[in-house]
Formats: C-alpha cells, structure tokens, sequence
C-alpha cells in the first residue's frame, strides 16, 4: 500500500533554526518552501507600496501648471505566493488648451489606487474668451489667469494638496498643486510655482522627491515647477517643460501660443524582507535592488509580480 506524506506548511517570513545538535536533526535554513503546482502552499507575507500617478497636463494659454499626480504609501499589505498582482504605472496627461489629467496607478492587491494629477486651466487669448477650469486630481492644477479668474483645482485627501488659484492678471497662471504643498497663487506680472512634492527613504539607496506641482505660465518668465519633477511654466519666447518622468510631477503652464506642457508618468515601489525569496516572475521589466534590510522592486511601467 502507497503511503503519502504531507509538508507542514513553512510561513514565508519565518526563518527556523534547530538549536539541537542530537543525532538525526538538521538545520532549516530555507524561508520558503516552493513548489510547482502550489501542493504545498506557503502563508501570505506583507509588503510595502509607495507609488505616484501620472502628472496632469499643464494649461495652454496664460496656462495653469498641471497637478502632480497622487501620491499613496501603504504599509503591511498582504500577497500570497502564486498569486499573479497587476502594477499599473499611470502615464503623464497631455498638455495644451485641452489638457487631460494623469493616469492613475495601481497595485491590484490594495484595494487604493494613487490618483492621476488634475489639469491646469486655460483660456483663449482670442474673441471667443473660451475657457478651460482646472480640474481636481491626485493634487489639483493651478488656475489660469486672465479677467476672468480661474479657478484651482483640489487635491485628494492623504495623496496630495490643491493647486493656486489664478489672478485677475491678464497674463499669469498660478502653480499646481504638490504632494508637499499647495500651489502658489499668481499674482500682477508674476506666475506662482508649482507645490513642492515629498522625500520618501528606504525605496532607493537616496533619498527620492516625487510628486511635484507644474508651475504657471506668464509673458515675462513662467515660474519654477515643484521639487519632485514638476515641469517649469513658459513664456512668450520660452516653452513650458514637461514633468519629470516616474516622478509623477504636473506639466507647467503656458503663455499664449506655446502649448502647455506634459505631466510625468508615475512610479510603483514594492517593499519587503530580504529573508524572503525574490519574485518567481515578472513582467514590465522592473528593476531589483536591495535597500538596507529589505528588496525593493521598482516599477517605471506597467506590469505583473508573483512570488
């Protein structure tokens, strides 16, 4: 008669180490036991998630700087081995006078997602006086400024803060928000920066600023863009500058005829225990590094992870 034996299941952040030196016992040095077809099933571990969606776009004429996109840090989430989790990496909004709001990112296994940046506002300089507001997002875009004044865009509660609002200035865009800080308002003859994003240690061997507002547009300079990639508002000779890529930082405002620049994509960290094994698989092609006491997967597009 066969007999059949069965594994007791070995949890994947527990290292065991027999302290006897009988005759017969020997040393578990293995974390986690796998197997092919998951016959012996090994118990759920948690990592840790920081990501960023993509910037908004930056407002076209006497344009509003886009808002950086969310930014979400999410400690002691569950995965289980053998399970495949999708990375979404959100994409920047586009800028112009139609501008549109970054993409979100996501990790399928949190069931929150980092919100894509809002668009900043714009109006035309011509005889239709059409307008575009600033939309709210991951953080909010800045309002345009003209004789109408634009409203801001507000940002998400915990991922990111609202964007200024314009000024009866003829010619100058306020600031998107930031994660850090809000926009900045404009003011006569002077667009507002961007708001500045957050520095987050033990995802990278340095320190990372991500999450940086797009700055305003204006006739005679537009103004800085956020720390954490956010993109520079243009003037009358100069273009607005796109938000850094994988920062997720808004795209700056533009004056007149120079289109409002791109938001920056977004970014996913995944953090856990270097006593745990790497991942079994991948795609999207993320970068490994161990950081301190801990791995550190880094996703700049979208992708799967199982372990």
């Amino acid at each position: 008669m066969a007999t059949r034996f069965f594994a007791r299941r070995i949890k994947a952040e527990t290292q065991t180490t027999s302290t006897s030196s009988a005759t017969g016992i020997f040393h578990i040095t293995e974390q986690v036991q796998r197997t092919a077809d998951g016959e012996f099933p090994v118990e759920s571990f948690d990592v840790d998630l920081l990501m960023a969606a993509g910037g908004g776009g930056g407002g076209g004429n006497y344009g509003g700087g886009g808002g950086a996109g969310g930014v979400l840090e999410a400690s002691t989430v569950a995965v289980t081995p053998g399970v495949s989790y999708t990375v979404t990496v959100g994409a920047g909004g586009a800028g112009s006078s139609t501008a549109s709001a970054g993409s979100d990112s996501s990790f399928s296994g949190h069931g929150t997602s980092a919100v894509g940046g809002g668009v900043g506002g714009s109006r035309s300089p011509y005889r239709n006086r059409s307008t575009t507001e600033s939309t709210s997002g991951g953080s909010g875009g800045g309002g345009f400024g003209y004789t109408g004044v634009g409203s801001n865009g507000l940002g998400t509660s915990g991922q990111g803060n609202d964007g200024g609002a314009g000024s009866t200035n003829h010619y100058a865009g306020s600031g998107g928000g930031g994660k850090g800080a809000v926009g900045n308002n404009s003011s006569a003859n002077n667009a507002g920066s961007g708001g500045a994003g957050s520095s987050f240690s033990n995802y990278e061997s340095a320190s990372i600023t991500i999450g940086g507002g797009g700055g305003g547009g204006d006739a005679g300079g537009g103004d800085s863009g956020g720390t954490g990639g956010g993109g520079a508002g243009g003037d009358e000779v100069g273009e607005a500058t796109n938000g850094t890529a994988n920062t997720g930082g808004g795209g700056g405002g533009a004056y007149k005829a120079n289109g409002g620049a791109n938001g920056g994509s977004g970014v996913v960290y995944i953090k856990y225990s270097s006593a745990i094994a790497d991942a079994a698989a991948t795609t999207g092609s993320p970068s490994l590094a161990t950081v301190g006491s801990n791995k550190v997967y880094k996703f700049t597009a979208s992708g799967t992870i199982r372990w």
